[in-house]
């Protein structure tokens, strides 16, 4: 049998893609703990490492998300699930095509970027001309929209349809917007109707950007020059680190290893495995950094469990469900770490403004699942000293390592990227060495392309909606709807009720990476009108978006659940609506009691443990 000319490229291409993230990665994370290293043996630097693995976290985002293109795994909605089988063919074709076509549109831009440039002549780190490190830009763009045709059908003339969208960068670059400009609402429309029809959401930011830039008259290059402007985050490349870190302990066993601890720990309480099962989905969710990914590589572990120990199938999927919805409040979850970023408040003082929230919401949710077990008659596991102190010394190392990044961020020992790096270097090393649970060479590889594939899936998204957030602030959005609101609503509690039906909303419709770059500069200064303390707000904000991955019918978490589990949506729907009741309340509790979240602040700046 004949091989193909494109299996032949693939053969070719997936290797040195896979390589090469594999590379950066290891650069971004060693390059933070050489200069840790140097600072702390002999108080010296290296110079301009950081700007680089500042540099390195857009490669890492854009090779990631080229990675998710081959694997067709771009963010996207799911409302095609919804439709007649025979529709869905067409409507893939029609969302591949608009998709492809903004790709096209990006690498087009991205390209002019780095003539621009390479023109000005501008050095990043070690010598690197600034053209150099966006070159990845058109590249990756480029794959991505060549992958989204591919994905499109699995026919030539599927295909062939979906590549007629490579047309429309040349269409609007033809096009005068003076004289074009009555194009802009239809041509936004369109983008409406492919995003709904499952077109990724990078797409649907970047396209959205394009078009108002377009008929702004501003150069199309100044959306993939705001992608840029990830390089200049001292932040970000914690991002990616602290998620290869957390990949590296669910694959390594340690999910195993905590269940047995808490099994062993709390397994003799009346519906003591549904605690366990929460606390160990909810303690994976902010390693992971991403709620989909707990409920996928742990789902099928733990529903077995729940159901071989007597619980309701119903509740034990509802659950899992549940449980891998929660959790993004705890440390060191990446959703905290980017509002901190975008809405400019310490992150320090945001996890610690989100940690009793978080617990009462893994509370509720324990609760309520432990309630259904013990009215079922669920199996316990009676509490055996010596299984309990061996459960304790096997997960030892897992259990210290919130305290050896903690303690070295609060010592002043490490920055917040280096606290980082030396997550994913305890990872490996206690993975790989001490538990032997990981092949460096074989499984080590595979976990960071994995990562990368999660990690561009979303940074890409983080990356076009700036340069839509741009236009937002030049349009003077922000202060549009600060007028709107103060002229219809005049109390707070109404405005907080408002805020966080909008909220679901959004986090049903919207990946909360997205939503933290598009809607939280929307809301911030609303909220600071109404008097809502900024890390308050975080709070409102996280809490919000947990609840919206499980809102039906569009919830991203129930279109995952039904994946994984093979549950039709209604009874995934069934499934989780006591445990979506519940959390609600706990949300509008969370809201209208800033005490949960501003308490603990205040009781350590008092102490001076916390400076005010």
């Amino acid at each position: 049998m004949k091989t193909s000319l494109r299996d032949r490229s693939v053969a070719i291409a997936r290797p040195f893609e896979d390589a090469l993230s594999v590379v950066v990665f290891a650069a971004m994370a060693l390059l933070p703990l050489g200069e840790a290293a140097a600072r702390i043996i002999d108080g010296r630097s290296i110079p301009g490492a950081i700007v680089l693995v500042q540099q390195l976290t857009l490669w890492v985002a854009l090779l990631g998300a080229a990675l998710a293109g081959r694997s067709d795994r771009l963010l996207a909605l799911s409302t095609p699930a919804f439709l007649p089988m025979r529709l869905r063919g067409p409507i893939r074709i029609f969302a591949s095509a608009v998709g492809s076509g903004i790709a096209a549109w990006l690498s087009i831009a991205g390209a002019d970027l780095v003539r621009v440039e390479r023109a000005a002549g501008g050095i990043t780190a070690w010598g690197i001309p600034s053209w150099l490190a966006t070159s990845i830009l058109p590249v990756a763009f480029a794959l991505i929209s060549g992958r989204i045709v591919w994905h499109a059908a699995d026919s030539t003339r599927g295909r062939l349809l979906a590549a007629c969208g490579l047309a429309l960068p040349i269409i609007f670059g033809l096009a005068e917007a003076s004289a074009e400009s009555w194009a802009l609402i239809p041509s936004l429309a369109v983008i409406a109707a492919a995003t709904a029809c499952g077109m990724p959401v990078f797409a649907a930011m970047g396209g959205a950007a394009l078009l108002l830039f377009w008929a702004d008259g501003t150069p199309a290059n100044a959306v993939p020059g705001e992608a840029y402007r990830l390089t200049t985050s001292p932040m970000l490349p914690a991002v990616p680190l602290f998620a290869l870190g957390g990949y590296l302990l669910a694959e390594g066993g340690a999910s195993h290893r905590l269940t047995r601890l808490f099994t062993a720990l709390f397994g003799w309480m009346p519906g003591g495995l549904a605690i366990v099962t929460t606390f160990v989905l909810a303690f994976f969710t902010p390693l992971t950094g991403a709620s989909g990914v707990t409920i996928l590589s742990m789902g099928g572990v733990l529903l077995p469990v729940l159901v071989r120990a007597g619980y309701p199938q119903s509740t034990s999927i509802g659950l899992v469900t549940v449980s891998g919805s929660i959790g993004l409040l705890f440390f060191p979850s990446l959703p905290v770490f980017l509002y901190a970023f975008y809405a400019n408040v310490p992150f320090e003082r945001l996890f610690i403004a989100g940690l009793m929230p978080g617990i009462v919401l893994v509370m509720v949710v324990a609760g309520w699942a432990a309630s259904q077990g013990w009215r079922s008659g669920a199996i316990r596991t009676p509490f055996e000293r010596r299984e309990a102190r061996s459960a304790i010394w096997e997960a030892k190392w897992d259990l210290a390592l919130p305290g050896v990044v903690l303690g070295g961020l609060v010592a002043g020992l490490v920055t917040l990227v280096e606290a980082a790096a030396l997550t994913a270097l305890y990872a490996l090393v206690f993975e790989c060495v001490v538990h032997r649970t990981l092949s460096l060479t074989r499984d080590v590889p595979r976990v960071v392309v994995e990562c990368a594939t999660l990690i561009g899936g979303f940074l890409v998204i983080l990356g076009v909606a700036l340069g839509f957030t741009n236009y937002l602030v030049i349009a003077d959005i922000p202060t549009l709807l600060l007028e709107w609101s103060k002229a219809r609503i005049e109390s707070p509690v109404v405005f907080l009720l408002a805020l966080n039906l909008f909220l679901v909303a959004v986090g049903a419709l919207m990946d909360i990476y997205s939503a933290i770059v598009v809607v939280v500069p929307l809301i911030l200064p609303l909220a600071g009108a109404y008097g809502v303390e900024p890390l308050h707000l975080a709070v409102i904000f996280l809490a919000n978006m947990e609840l919206g991955y499980l809102m039906p019918p569009m919830g991203e978490n129930l279109f995952l659940a039904s994946y994984r589990f093979n549950q039709p949506l209604p009874r995934v729907y069934r499934s989780t609506l006591p445990y979506t009741a519940i959390l609600l309340l706990a949300v509008l509790l969370i809201t209208f009691v800033p005490w949960l979240s501003l308490w603990p602040l205040s009781v350590l700046e008092q102490n001076g443990q916390l400076t005010p």
